[in-house]
């Protein structure tokens, strides 16, 4: 998914990328006199649509995130299992992204929309109810795998159905969507649960996310760029071999993952922190925190100027070592100490992903489809991964634990990248004597 992120990826379209190596045919497609774009009919409808589309999208996916305080006392539960409410979704969004994303190849990017948004809604209806921690954590899970359809079947209805010189401008709002979803809804449940408990907060989440589903429903333009293809699942796998193959797109997966790892570790086990002592914040106080996502708007928009000036590479070195600096002021006792370290680990985190997962599409000369779904299963991946351990970790040894998790991942980030460094000095120094 895109950033988010705020739990969104960002990602780079190149409309003149080759087509997915997932279908075996397709008729050419029409004109692109039939293309949206700002002033057209329809083009308003199309964006609001979509941005509607991310904001229920990010709402249901994290729901949980701010309340888990909450529910681990309702279930009388570890914050490591509560955890898993919130890793169950992520993790199963990750297993499904690439498949799900074929389908849309053969049903149509509108269908597959569709019906991930409404399996989604409906089971965020029954989700307030569920009777036991095992219950919540299920339907999470198959909340999170229908949730896996809407990202890359987005961005390819984008693609098709957009003018190119308008691409970038749509997909910027539907990112946006997927930020303000993931932000309001962590907000909306910890106002809501302190005024009418976690259960109540879940079902307001339900309610806005149905309302968003609707206005999609009835916003969302009739694909006309779309051509149905037959499935190849001996391409897929080939090109997926492929990209798996690849040195260094393993490596920006992996740096997607980590940081992944150390966010999620981070916003999973804040609110247990701030619930505590010396804090003792309420829940309302605690949900308001996830407004810092902001911050990651701002270090995300600024990474590619980042690049421009550093490179790469120095763009990673300096995102890592911000990180680093939130999680080890976020140790403090103050307040104002913790609240600053989130800026600084939120700020880091959204531009090395930002680095990261662009980074993908330029490396990627061929189904680059595929090499994006890719790095969004390692994302979440990371995200389950870091929620889960980074509560076992605060269960376990406390804030300083979870720090020291999150400090762990960021080594690795540092050394994939020297690795990557190194490596990069040596295929230069290679090619000097071919040049002479």
């Amino acid at each position: 998914m895109p950033p988010a992120d705020t739990g969104a990826s960002t990602v780079v379209v190149d409309a003149s990328a080759p087509s997915s190596p997932v279908i075996t045919s397709r008729a050419a497609a029409p004109t692109s006199v039939e293309r949206l774009e700002p002033g057209r009919p329809g083009y308003r409808k199309m964006s609001f649509a979509l941005f509607a589309a991310g904001v229920a999208a990010f709402a249901l996916l994290y729901s949980t995130q701010a309340l888990l305080p909450a529910i681990s006392t309702a279930y009388g539960v570890s914050a490591g299992q509560a955890s898993w409410t919130v890793s169950a979704a992520t993790g199963a969004l990750a297993l499904c992204v690439l498949p799900l994303s074929a389908l849309s190849e053969r049903f149509g990017r509108r269908q597959m929309m569709t019906a991930s948004l409404t399996v989604a809604v409906v089971v965020g209806m029954l989700v307030p109810f569920a009777p036991s921690i095992g219950w919540l954590i299920a339907l999470r899970a198959v909340q999170g795998a229908a949730l896996a359809g809407l990202p890359a079947s987005a961005m390819a209805y984008l693609a098709e159905e957009v003018r190119p010189k308008a691409l970038i401008a749509a997909i910027g709002l539907f990112v946006a969507g997927n930020s303000i979803g993931g932000m309001s809804g962590r907000v909306l449940t910890g106002w809501v649960a302190q005024l009418w408990g976690w259960r109540a907060a879940l079902a307001a989440v339900g309610l806005l996310a149905l309302a968003c589903a609707v206005a999609f429903h009835f916003l969302i333009l009739r694909a006309r760029n779309f051509t149905p293809g037959s499935l190849n699942p001996k391409a897929l796998a080939k090109t997926v071999a492929a990209h798996l193959g690849n040195p260094l797109l393993v490596r920006l997966y992996a740096i997607g993952a980590l940081f992944m790892t150390v966010f999620g570790a981070v916003y999973t086990v804040i609110g247990y922190r701030l619930a505590e002592e010396p804090f003792g914040l309420p829940q309302g106080i605690i949900g308001s925190i996830f407004l810092i996502y902001l911050v990651g708007t701002v270090s995300s928009a600024a990474a590619g100027r980042l690049v421009a000036r550093l490179g790469r590479r120095g763009a990673l070195y300096l995102a890592v070592s911000t990180t680093a600096a939130g999680l080890l002021l976020s140790l403090s006792e103050s307040l104002l100490a913790v609240l600053a370290g989130l800026v600084l680990i939120t700020a880091g985190f959204f531009a090395g992903h930002a680095v990261a997962s662009s980074s993908v599409s330029r490396t990627a000369t061929e189904g680059r489809a595929q090499a994006s779904a890719l790095y969004q299963s390692a994302y979440y991946l990371g995200s389950s991964a870091g929620g889960t351990l980074g509560a076992v970790a605060f269960h376990t040894g406390g804030w300083a634990a979870t720090v020291a998790l999150g400090l762990f991942a960021v080594l690795g980030v540092v050394s994939i990248t020297l690795y990557g460094t190194r490596v990069a000095r040596a295929e230069r120094r290679a090619l000097v004597p071919a040049a002479r």
